[in-house]
């Protein structure tokens, strides 16, 4: 199965004017019961952030919460006592577990960009944790990257509680890229900038493809592209 959702099909969602999201899935205001979860991915919001605002403290459980910065930096605190910068090229990764808190301000006068992830873990009860890596993932053309993974055979990628993987992809024009992938796996591909042909199927900026069932995920750069591939079990995971 392949399945197409344009960017005019994504929710968006404004806090005042200085928040901008775009859910990919149902989150807050928005909901869809035929677009609740994709395998254990339950939110793909994208973010854009005004300088000098605030996203308040806010609590999560049970969750491993991605953050996959693009521009900007942001300020990230939380209930673990951990105070961060978090920048362009950087990952994040909170497990939420039995429970943590966190707030996230844009201290500066810049826009910042951001991408954010919540997968349901593969396991409930487990103490909260908090890791962020520079990984320069932006930097690396005609590849794909892995950002974060619950596989450990993948090295140098933060580590999460769930059977899944973040991968950035830098595609330029006329290139291809093969991601092999199995049956019992499903494929989510989010164009940031550019356009890519997958399977042959057209995509522009900020569309979506789901795709499952297949041996083969194919990328062709119609532009160049900047995109976000989120490799899943095709299982769905409930608590």
């Amino acid at each position: 199965m392949i399945k197409l959702i344009t960017a005019k099909e994504r929710h968006e969602s404004k806090v005042g004017d200085w928040l901008s999201s775009h859910y990919l899935f149902s989150f807050a205001d928005y909901y869809d019961p035929a677009n609740v979860q994709f395998g254990p991915l339950k939110v793909f919001n994208d973010d854009v952030m005004l300088g000098n605002s605030k996203l308040p403290d806010h609590p999560h459980a049970e969750m491993e919460v991605v953050t996959v910065m693009l521009d900007g930096e942001i300020t990230h605190r939380d209930s673990l006592g951990s105070e961060t910068k978090l920048k362009a090229g950087e990952v994040q990764r909170m497990s939420a577990g039995t429970g943590m808190s966190h707030s996230e301000t844009n201290e500066g006068d810049s826009t910042a960009h951001f991408c954010q992830l919540w997968f349901l873990p593969n396991k409930r009860g487990v103490a909260p944790a908090y890791e962020q890596m520079a990984l320069d993932f932006m930097d690396n053309k005609d590849r794909l990257t892995p950002l974060v993974t619950g596989q450990r055979v993948l090295e140098n990628v933060l580590f999460m509680n769930s059977n899944s993987t973040v991968y950035y992809g830098k595609l330029s024009q006329g290139n291809d890229i093969d991601f092999k992938t199995f049956k019992i796996r499903k494929t989510l591909v989010y164009i940031i900038k550019g356009s890519l042909l997958v399977n042959n199927v057209e995509m522009d900026q900020f569309d979506q493809l789901r795709l499952e069932d297949l041996d083969v995920v194919s990328l062709h750069g119609v532009s160049d592209a900047e995109f976000i591939l989120v490799d899943v079990p095709a299982l769905e995971v409930n608590f």
